[in-house]
C-alpha cells in the first residue's frame, strides 16, 4: 500500500512539473532580453600600418570604440600601390560584412562617390576629405575633414618663438590642397612670430612611405640653417626625426603625438620632437561611432572639426613642458584663445 501512495506522490509532482513548463509566462516576469547584434565596421587604409601617424591614429580611434562601445572591427590594410585601392574598397563594399565602412584621405573620395550609391542600406564614413554630395547620391555618407590650417598656425607660431636661428622649414608628403593647407598656417604662424617668410623653407617629398627621401630632405634643411622642420608627410617623415637626431636639431611631429609613440622604441630621438600637431583622426572616429550609436551622425553631410570641436591642437606632453619657456606657452595659449575668439583668422587653401 505504501508503495502505491509513493508511485502516486511521484506522478503527481511529475505532472506539476510538467504543467508548470509548459505555462506561459507569467505577468510582470522579466524574460531574458535577446542578444543585441553588435555594430559591424571595416576600416580600409589605403596604405599600411605603422606610419606612427595618420592612419595608427585611424586604427587607435577603432581600437577606441571597439573597447567602449563593443563593436566589431576588421581593419583591412590595402598597400601603398595606388592602383590597388579602388578595388580593394569596391571589394571590400561587395563581400565583407558590415554596417559602416571607414576610409580616408583625398585619393579615395571619388571611389567612394562611385561606391557610396550602389549600397544604399550600408553606412560609410570617409575622413580627411569630403565626398561631393553635388555629384553622388551619397546621403549614406557621412564626410569628416579638419582644419589643419589653425592647428598649423600654432605649430608655425611655436615653431618661430622656439627657433634660435629664426630658420625653419616643414616637408608635405605631397604637393596638394591638403597639405598646403597646413603650409599657409604654419606660415602665418612663423610669421605672426617674427619670422620672414623666406626663412620659412617648404619642400615636398612626392610620397608618405620613403623615410630615407624624408631624413635627405630634412638635413639638407638643418644645412641651410633650419633648427626645427615640421613633418608633414605621414611615414616619410619618420626621416625628419632620424635627421633631428643625427645633427642635434628638432622636429614637430603631426596627426598624433608623435613623441610619445617615438618614445616607445627609441627614446632618445623622441626628445627632438618638441610637439606635434595632432590632427585627431582617431578622436574624430570615435565620435562618428558614438553619434552613429546614438542615432546623430548626420549621413549625407560634410562636417569640418577645430581647434573648437577637439580636431586639432598641440601635443602638450611632457617634452613640450620640459623644453618650452613659460612666455612661449603663454602665447600658444593666448593664440588657441584668439583663434577660438575670432581675433586670428587663419588662412586656408579651401574656400
Amino acid at each position: 500500500m505504501k508503495s502505491k501512495a509513493l508511485v502516486l506522490v511521484y506522478v503527481l509532482v511529475v505532472l506539476a512539473l510538467v504543467l508548470a513548463a509548459c505555462a506561459p509566462a507569467q505577468q510582470g516576469v522579466t524574460q531574458a532580453p535577446p542578444t543585441e547584434k553588435k555594430l559591424r565596421v571595416v576600416n580600409l587604409i589605403n596604405g599600411v600600418l605603422g606610419d606612427k601617424s595618420f592612419f595608427d591614429s585611424a586604427n587607435r580611434g577603432m581600437e577606441m570604440a571597439k573597447k567602449d562601445f563593443g563593436i566589431e572591427v576588421k581593419t583591412i590594410e590595402a598597400g601603398i600601390d595606388p592602383a590597388k585601392w579602388k578595388p580593394a574598397l569596391e571589394d571590400a563594399a561587395a563581400n565583407e560584412e558590415y554596417d559602416i565602412l571607414i576610409v580616408g584621405t583625398f585619393q579615395m573620395s571619388e571611389f567612394l562617390q562611385e561606391v557610396a550609391p550602389k549600397y544604399p542600406d550600408k553606412k560609410f564614413i570617409i575622413y580627411d576629405v569630403s565626398v561631393d554630395y553635388s555629384k553622388c547620391d551619397c546621403k549614406n555618407v557621412y564626410s569628416v575633414t579638419y582644419k589643419q590650417n589653425e592647428g598649423s598656425y600654432l605649430a608655425g607660431l611655436y615653431a618661430g618663438l622656439m627657433s634660435q636661428s629664426k630658420i625653419v622649414g616643414a616637408i608635405g608628403g605631397q604637393d596638394i590642397p591638403v597639405i598646403n593647407d597646413f603650409i599657409v598656417g604654419y606660415k602665418q604662424g612663423a610669421k605672426d612670430a617674427g619670422l620672414s617668410e623666406q626663412n620659412v623653407i617648404v619642400q615636398y617629398a612626392g610620397g608618405w612611405n620613403d623615410p630615407a627621401k624624408g631624413k635627405e630632405i630634412a638635413l639638407a634643411m638643418y644645412q641651410q640653417g633650419a633648427d626645427i622642420v615640421f613633418n608633414i608627410a605621414g611615414g616619410t617623415g619618420v626621416g625628419i626625426f632620424q635627421a633631428a637626431q643625427e645633427v642635434n636639431k628638432y622636429a614637430i611631429g603631426v596627426d598624433s603625438d608623435q613623441a610619445l609613440i617615438v618614445e616607445t622604441t627609441n627614446p632618445e630621438q623622441a626628445k627632438h620632437i618638441l610637439t606635434s600637431m595632432m590632427k585627431n583622426v582617431d578622436n574624430s572616429l570615435y565620435r562618428a561611432i558614438k553619434l552613429h550609436l546614438e542615432g546623430k551622425l548626420p549621413y549625407g553631410q560634410a562636417e569640418a572639426l577645430g581647434i573648437a570641436e577637439g580636431g586639432v591642437g598641440l601635443a602638450k606632453n611632457k617634452y613640450y613642458d620640459q623644453f618650452t619657456p613659460a612666455e612661449v606657452k603663454a602665447k600658444i595659449d593666448q593664440a588657441e584663445k584668439d583663434i577660438l575668439e575670432g581675433k586670428i583668422v587663419v588662412d586656408t587653401v579651401f574656400k
